[in-house]
């Protein structure tokens, strides 16, 4: 899906609550290494309600679009097509306006999962855990689809996320165990823990860490380091940060916008943690 090269474009990341977005600060980063000096990249809030109004408006100097909640699953009516990778979670997350005028949508979620575990060495398990089952707990466990070579338990708090769960494992052809969260602490001693909860929620696991604990990721990025991920650090144990995860999917979204490969994404890292440190 390459971009129509012209001289002046535009991209932007939309959602609602937006203002938190680094997208922003990863994209103009990655302009500026590549020359792409005419190219903009901004952020707007835009909720679904408004998304149809929002697409009807853009005109023919638009590259793309990155996408966040709540849009993630309704954008997809508005599209020409999406990708086998976006299609097996029902989740887009970016989209590329092609030269013959197609909206084609993409997910680099997945994708840049897996580019941040290998970053790390971690290219295959046995198994591993997922601690939350929301909207990113599906996008890991694609990803486990294609690290994990064994079971994968999920740590959930209701049946009906329990339900779910085991409906993405078998879409995904992964293996899945429910687990009660009462039972989270478990799963810190898995080959590979992938936490997906909201800000705070694994604070009171940070006490369960082993003493020799394998790898933690940890899609949080903001605040960073939580409290389980320092603590795991502490011990010595490897983690990967959602900074590694906004990179690497961001690495993906410039060069399908923009055609260029590859992406800077140190000079993007860079920027990113610059912008965090800041805040």
């Amino acid at each position: 899906m390459t971009a129509r090269a012209t001289e002046a474009r535009r991209a932007a990341v939309l959602g609602s609550p937006i203002a938190h977005s680094l997208s922003p600060v990863l994209h103009r980063a990655a302009y500026q290494e590549l020359g792409l000096d005419d190219w903009t990249y901004d952020r707007f809030d835009v909720d679904e309600e408004a998304l149809p109004g929002f697409f009807d408006g853009l005109g023919p100097e638009w590259a793309g679009l990155s996408l966040t909640m709540p849009l993630k699953r309704a954008v997809i009516p508005l599209l020409d097509g999406i990708s086998e990778t976006a299609a097996s979670v029902d989740a887009v997350n970016t989209v590329v306006f092609t030269e013959d005028g197609r909206r084609m949508g993409d997910n680099t979620d997945i994708p840049g999962m897996v580019a941040a575990l290998r970053e790390h060495g971690i290219e295959e398990v046995e198994s591993a855990a997922i601690l939350g089952a929301g909207a990113t707990a599906s996008s890991a466990l694609a990803a486990l689809a294609r690290v994990c070579t064994g079971e994968v338990t999920a740590y959930v708090r209701s049946a009906a996320r329990a339900d779910e769960m085991r409906q993405w494992g078998e879409r995904l052809d992964v293996e899945v165990r429910i687990a009660d969260w009462a039972d989270a602490a478990e799963a810190l001693h898995a080959p590979l823990v992938i936490a997906t909860t909201p800000a705070g929620t694994t604070d009171a696991l940070a006490t369960a860490v082993p003493e020799r604990p394998a790898t933690l990721f940890d899609v949080l990025y903001d605040p960073w380091p939580t409290e389980l991920a320092a603590r795991w650090s502490m011990f010595g144990g490897a983690v990967v940060g959602g900074l590694d995860l906004l990179v690497h999917q961001a690495v993906l979204q410039v060069e399908a916008m923009t055609g260029r490969s590859p992406a800077p994404l140190e000079a993007m890292r860079h920027a990113g943690e610059q912008a965090l440190a800041a805040r």
